[in-house]
């Protein structure tokens, strides 16, 4: 398990970038040490700081091998980076990844804290038809984490996952929660170490229906 690239980019005005008309999506990776801070990663920004501004959105991951399933159905080729995440992993079920897991890259410790809601900023980036829907149906979709230990980390620095709670949730299991299965949402709400975030989430998920 390891990094594959390392990706930051800085925010620019975009047309297209949904109602903000500004974004971030466009990633590059860079070679060399890269610091990594409470807020993420070095050189790298956030544009849209209401839905992805907060501490448990610091880092975004994604696998090398769902790029590489994704090239497969959309027939063409998508580079390190091109999802607008901060690290592509190589041999790293990061889907699989449980809510509370704690993974040492470098000198940095970071915990995976949710998925990745696609959005109309990511549609339009990728210029793909019905691309929100697909994305959501397939559920590849990558994990947001949280910085435990500030430090660094570089391309090719190995994945160490250093703690794995048993009673949580898999990145999976919290999407599905996110969109509206309430057993997986209470089941996440029930590990103690659930970020704040999932509070609010679970209000909207849990009152649907409800009587």
């Amino acid at each position: 398990m390891r990094i594959l690239a390392v990706n930051v980019g800085r925010a620019v005005d975009a047309e297209w970038a949904g109602d903000l008309k500004r974004t971030a999506i466009d990633k590059s990776a860079v070679d060399g040490r890269v610091a990594v801070g409470e807020n993420g990663l070095a050189g790298d920004e956030r544009a849209d700081t209401k839905h992805h501004g907060s501490l448990d959105h610091a880092v975004y991951s994604y696998a090398r091998e769902d790029y590489d399933w994704w090239q497969g159905e959309l027939g063409r080729d998508l580079r390190n980076g091109q999802f607008g995440e901060n690290l592509t992993t190589e041999g790293l079920d990061v889907n699989g990844a449980k809510i509370g897991e704690r993974w040492r890259i470098g000198t940095a410790l970071l915990e995976v804290t949710g998925p990745r809601v696609p959005c109309v900023v990511f549609r339009n980036w990728l210029d793909e038809r019905g691309w929100v829907k697909r994305f959501t149906q397939v559920g590849r979709v990558g994990a947001y984490l949280q910085v435990i230990e500030q430090g660094e980390l570089g391309r090719g620095d190995a994945v160490e996952i250093v703690s794995r709670p048993d009673d949580s949730v898999t990145v999976t299991e919290s999407f599905r929660a996110y969109h509206g299965d309430k057993d997986l949402m209470r089941r996440l709400l029930a590990y103690p170490g659930h970020p704040a975030l999932w509070d609010e989430v679970a209000e909207r998920v849990l009152r649907v229906g409800a009587k």
